[in-house]
Parts: structure tokens; C-alpha cells; sequence
């Protein structure tokens, strides 16, 4: 039995492709409560947790020591390119404190993490090379991909950036799946749907709704009801023959006009549909209309999911011939300003630092590196006769520190709205 502890769980997007993947649930932590209610009124027999994932109140993580899979979508605004991108110094920031929490205290086989494609940017590169290098000290070898869900059978693009590591012993059977080229429309996707009430047009849309849908837009608590999503999208929605201006109750019906008069809104059943959802499965989601599509919108596609949840079984069953893994020998570098750095003791003036890299470098680039390391840790500058000089300092993310202002944002109410 390989079992799974899913935190951030959400509506269970993620928790569908795992379990089509042949992971068995052995706990899912989340914090919004209909996601919760979601996940028990489909899956009784799980164990659902509710609260904040990194309440030590909440769930004893050396509980699941051992456990094959730890995974989860943790909080995305702290990479998002729609927001400030303050990464380590977002206290929404759960990325690093999973890490810690991979390699502390579960210690599973492997981990699964997934976010959006801001943490890929050259902005992230020393975050991503700090949680690459806590993953090997601890035997671990982690992989990045930016994946696009529209690979792997969903009408929408849905570019996330996934995580695996796996312990060594595990990692050379490692594969990540196949994309596919074939992609399926929006139009085509949805036409039952869109046409179940009757609309007599409903063919002159699926012609006007003839590509993949821009990403969907799960939003937060704190702006308005279900859209989908900033002006820009809705732009998108719009060429696609669809009204992203709020979320319909139900399909048009047989007075709705053309579409080139009216356009249709989308139904949470059809968002769910783009999402990746299989209508077979009948899976319900608890709550409004609201909280339904905030669920749908921010979910993980079940299919991207399950795709990479077998590539994962597949390694842990070592069902494949074992091939070559180069990050053993020569771990990916992902910030090399970061890794020279971290190496020295000393303070490094800038021509120091450009000395030691063996990537081509100049002044310019080099400021605007250390410009962006000193978001996500504390660089420490003295003046020296050569001028400047620079030594890496603590990483500030939150990695569970008992005085973090996490805590106290979180405690919060208008906090807690703010970090879920």
C-alpha cells in the first residue's frame, strides 16, 4: 500500500489524480472549511484535518514518518507574476516550510509539491537552488518542471511548476510523463453542457470557442463573487465566445441569443469540466455558487495530477529500468551568484564574487542578482577599501520558526483571511 499525506489539499483536485494514481490517503489537511466539507461528503472514509497546516495543534507530522508520498499546492501569491512576488518574505509562504517538513519530520519516499509558474522565474532562481540543496543534504534528489495542463487532456493551459524528489535510492527510476500534442478545445469540451438547456446556437459557439482556455482564476476571499479572473483574461474569455463577468447558475436556455449578440457565462459544472473533472466521478463540491467555483478555480488539475502521481508509483515500484540521474553526480544550478555565496565564510566584495563564478557574469547583472537574493535572505554588506562586500545570511522564509510573524498575521482574522 503506498499511502499519501496531502497537505493544502484543497477540493481534492490533487487528492483525484493521486488516487487514480494508486495512492491511498492517509491524511488531508486544509484550511478552508468547504473544501473540507468536499473532501468528506466524497470521501468518508478519509481522514480530513481542518485549520492551518502549520499549527502544531493541528496534526502530528512524525505520525506519518515513513509514509510514501508527502504532497500538496501550497499558498501561490508569494510567486505569482500578478502579485509582488515577495516569496521568503510573504508569510503565506508555505513552499520552504514543506520542504523542512519533507526532510525533518515525515521523511517520505517522495514529495510532490506544486505552485505556479512565477516560482520558475529568474527572480526565484536562489530559492529554488536553496530548496534543491536542503532536499540533498538530506538524500533527496528534487526536480523542477514547468508543466502545462493542456498536455495532458484538459482544455486550459494551466501552467504549474512541479517539484518531485525522491530519496536516492529511488530517483534513477524517476521519469516525468509524457506530453501530449493533441489539445482540446474549449468549444468541444463543453458543448453538451453549454447546449443541455436547449440553446439552439450552441454549434456557432463551439466554433467561436475553438482553442484552450486561458488559465482559470480561483480568486480570494477578500475581492467579490466568482469571474474569471483579471481584465486581461477576461479579454481572452471573450475571444473565446464566453462572458467572464461572473459564473452562470445554468446553460442558456432557448431564448438565449447568438453569440455574437449575448455571450454565455460558464456554469461552475463547466468550470469544473476545464478543470479536468470527469463528470462520471461524481464529485460534489460543498457550498454556493462562490465558494463552489473558488474550489474548482484553485484546484490542481486531476489529470496533470494523476499523470505525474504514476510517474512517481512508477519509481517507487522501480517498475522501469533505472537510467542516468546527472543531479547526483552535479546538482542542477538554478543561482550560481546564490552558490558562491553560500560557499564562502568571508565577505565577498563584487569583483570577488565575479572571480569565483564560472558562468559569464558583468557588474550590472551582478547587482541585479544580489538585488533579488535579498528578498528571500538576509545579505549582510560592509564597506571595505575595494567597497562593498557581501555574505549570504538567513533564508527568510518560514520554515516553522516559533517567532515568525506568520504566527501573528495568521491569529488575525482579517490575517487569516488574507493567507487563505
Amino acid at each position: 500500500m503506498f499511502e499519501v499525506v496531502e497537505i493544502c489539499a484543497g477540493a481534492g483536485g490533487q487528492a483525484i489524480g493521486l488516487e487514480r494514481a494508486g495512492f491511498e490517503h492517509a491524511l488531508a489537511v486544509e484550511l478552508d472549511g468547504f473544501a473540507c466539507e468536499t473532501l468528506r461528503q466524497n470521501r468518508p472514509d478519509w481522514k480530513v484535518v481542518q485549520g492551518d497546516v502549520a499549527d502544531r495543534n493541528l496534526w502530528t507530522p512524525a505520525d506519518y514518518e515513513g509514509v510514501a508520498l508527502l504532497a500538496g499546492g501550497v499558498p501561490c501569491p508569494p510567486f505569482s507574476i500578478a502579485g509582488k512576488q515577495l516569496g521568503a518574505s510573504d508569510e503565506r509562504d508555505l513552499f520552504a516550510w514543506a520542504v523542512e517538513l519533507c526532510i525533518n519530520e515525515v521523511k517520505p519516499r517522495a514529495l510532490l509539491l506544486e505552485n505556479v509558474r512565477g516560482l520558475s522565474m529568474p527572480r526565484f532562481a536562489a530559492y529554488r537552488q536553496h530548496v534543491l540543496d536542503r532536499l540533498a543534504s538530506a538524500g533527496y534528489v528534487g526536480d523542477w518542471r514547468l508543466l502545462h495542463a493542456s498536455s495532458f487532456g484538459v482544455a486550459q493551459l494551466r501552467p504549474r511548476f512541479v517539484l518531485v524528489a525522491l530519496k536516492e535510492e529511488d530517483a534513477s527510476y524517476f521519469r516525468w510523463p509524457e506530453q501530449s500534442s493533441l489539445q482540446r478545445t474549449v468549444g468541444e469540451t463543453l458543448r453538451d453542457l453549454m447546449g443541455a438547456n436547449g440553446w439552439p446556437h450552441v454549434d456557432a459557439w463551439v466554433q467561436l470557442a475553438n482553442d484552450i482556455a486561458p488559465t482559470l482564476v480561483g480568486g480570494s476571499k477578500k475581492h467579490g463573487g466568482a469571474d474569471l479572473g483579471p481584465t486581461r483574461a477576461k479579454r481572452a474569455w471573450r475571444e473565446l465566445g464566453v462572458d467572464g463577468l461572473g459564473v452562470a447558475n445554468e446553460a442558456p436556455g432557448p431564448d438565449h441569443p447568438h453569440p455574437d449578440i449575448k455571450l454565455p457565462k460558464l456554469t461552475v459544472q463547466m468550470v469544473a469540466r476545464l478543470q479536468g473533472w470527469d463528470d462520471a466521478w461524481g464529485w460534489r463540491l460543498a457550498g454556493r455558487k462562490t465558494a463552489q467555483y473558488r474550489q474548482v478555480g484553485n484546484a490542481f488539475p486531476p489529470p496533470l495530477a494523476e499523470a505525474v502521481g504514476r510517474s512517481i508509483m512508477r519509481a517507487l515500484e522501480h517498475a522501469d529500468e533505472p537510467h542516468d540521474m546527472p543531479e547526483l553526480a552535479s546538482p542542477t544550478l538554478h543561482d550560481p551568484v546564490y552558490r558562491v555565496l553560500k560557499e564562502a565564510e568571508e565577505f565577498l566584495t563584487p569583483s570577488a564574487i565575479l572571480g569565483r563564478l564560472t558562468v559569464p557574469y558583468d557588474a550590472i547583472k551582478l547587482e541585479r542578482r544580489i538585488a533579488h537574493l535579498s528578498r528571500d535572505f538576509d545579505i549582510e554588506m560592509k564597506e571595505t577599501k575595494s567597497g562593498p562586500a557581501y555574505r549570504l545570511g538567513e533564508f527568510k522564509a518560514f520554515i516553522g520558526q516559533p517567532d515568525h510573524e506568520r504566527h501573528d498575521v495568521f491569529a488575525n482574522r482579517a490575517g487569516r483571511s488574507r493567507i487563505s
